[in-house]
This record gives C-alpha cells, structure tokens and sequence, in this order.
C-alpha cells in the first residue's frame, strides 16, 4: 500500500528534528538580534568590540572577494584595451610629450624649493608611517560611508589616525579591531576636513555629502577663493591630518561654496598607507596688554 502524499511532519523523526532546529535557529536569531539592538543603544564600547571582532574574522573571505571582482574587472578592461590600442598609444604619446615640460618645470621647482629651505634654515617633516595596508571592502552608497583595511592595533593602527592612497586622502579610522580597522571616507556625511588651495592657499574645509562629491566651503571673507580644476590639500590644522596631502579637485563652483570630486577613490585604491596623527599646531599666544 503505497504511504499517504499528506503525511504530516509529526510521522517522520527527521522531520520533527529538521523543524525543531528551525525553531531553535530562529529564536536563537531573535535573541541575537535582540541583544545587538540592546548593546548598539546601551554599551557602544561592547558593540564595537562585537562589530571588530566580526571584522577580524571576515576580512580574509572579503579581501579574497576585493581581489575577485577585481580581476574580473581587469580583464574586461584589457579587452577594450586590445581593440583601442592604436587610439591608446597615440593619445600616451601626446601625454608624455606634455609630462615632458611639466616634469621639467617640477624639477626647477623642487631645486629652488630646496636651495631656499637650506638658506632659511627649514626642516620639513614627513608624516610617519605606521602600516601599509590593502582595503578590502568600502560601502558605495549612503550618507555614511566607511571602508575596512585589513591591519588592527597589532600593526600599530590606533583610533583617529588619517589613511591615504598614493593618490590622497582616504579618511581616518574611527574603530580597531585585532586585524582590522574601520575608516571613516570623506565622502561621509559627518566628516569635516581642514584645507587649503594649492593656488594661493586660502583657507577652506572639505564636507562629505554621502555621495560621490564632496562640498566646499571658504573661511575667508570676500569673494569666493575656489576656481574650477584647483586642487585642494591638507591643511595640517585640527592635529589629525598631516599638511599637504591631496584630497579633492573642484568641479563646479557657486558663489561662495564648491564642489569637487575626491582625487583617491577608494572603490579602485588598493593599497593604502595609515599614518600618524598630525601634532596640533599651537595656539596663537594673546596679545600683550596695553601699557596703562
């Protein structure tokens, strides 16, 4: 006699245990989930160390899949680049020949630079390194927007320390974890970067807006100091980021306000380099009081 087609799953041991490890794996869920909501509102510090210690563990499996898609990406791009080849190497032979007196120029700069910092007596501090780091993961949209790199407290990394690419500014991290750390991007909304104009270095400050530009804001009165294509750097004010380092170039200019697009995209760096804070620059000592 063949079994009936609607056995209940009372009828069958295995599936009475399938159901209840159902159960179990559903209200272990609940609780789980219940705690975390619990600990992100009462004891942030215990959240944190949770989300790190996540962090520490997934970061592998995330810079494997970094590394995947890259590859996969790379390899498109070397196909359009095999059958633009010719327009390639023409448009790289009019860009050397351009980087040719750029580079030329940059020289008699560096050598005048140099011939005057040994006459005024100057010495020019490099930021210290602390880790060479790859990133592995980075949020692409949202007001906020965070990256993780795969160096912790056990590679020197410390709360508050700025990250750069050979290209520029990065963000700064905001969480450490074993092997991990987190990174605040300047393209989030609750960032604020100190910096000046390479042209004429007049004081301004970089805000993330969440998305892929970044807005612009002078600090000194009169007209507007931004002109579309400057390059904006560190400042070295607010003892985070060391001076001179590249953040953004401006895009489009409204009165007194700009927008400008960062110059290190973290969807595309790879490397990364964390550094040391910068030192607070001291604070203007008080006039002397006027003789009675």
């Amino acid at each position: 006699m063949a079994p009936p087609r609607n056995r209940q799953p009372g009828f069958s041991r295995r599936a009475q245990y399938g159901l209840f490890a159902g159960y179990v794996v559903a209200v272990a869920g609940v609780f789980v989930g219940v705690t975390l909501i619990l600990m992100a509102q009462f004891d942030r510090k215990g959240f944190e160390m949770v989300r790190m210690g996540v962090s520490d563990v997934t970061t592998p499996g995330s810079s494997a899949g970094r590394s995947g898609v890259r590859g996969v990406r790379s390899v498109g791009q070397s196909v359009i680049a095999y059958f633009d080849a010719a327009n390639q190497n023409r448009r790289l032979r009019d860009e050397i020949a351009r980087s040719r007196i750029v580079l030329t120029q940059a020289r008699i700069l560096v050598d005048e630079n140099r011939r005057l910092k040994h006459l005024l007596q100057l010495a020019e501090n490099t930021p210290e390194r602390v880790a060479a780091t790859r990133i592995v993961a980075s949020t692409a949209m949202g007001i906020r927007r965070f990256a993780t790199i795969d160096a912790g407290y056990t590679n020197g990394v410390r709360t508050g320390q700025p990250v750069r690419s050979p290209e520029g500014l990065i963000g700064r991290v905001i969480e450490v974890g074993a092997t991990s750390a987190r990174l605040m991007l300047l393209s989030d909304g609750g960032n604020t970067v100190p910096v000046r104009l390479a042209r004429g270095g007049a004081p301004a400050l970089v805000i993330g807006s969440g998305g892929p530009r970044l807005d612009l804001r002078g600090l000194a009165a009169g007209a507007s100091p931004f002109r579309r294509g400057d390059l904006v750097v560190t400042s070295g004010t607010g003892g985070v980021y060391p001076p001179g380092i590249p953040v953004a170039v401006v895009t489009r200019v409204s009165g007194d306000r700009a927008e400008g697009m960062p110059v290190a995209d973290p969807a595309r760096v790879e490397f990364a380099l964390v550094l040391r804070s910068a030192p607070a620059l001291p604070a203007p000592s008080p006039a002397p009081a006027a003789a009675q």
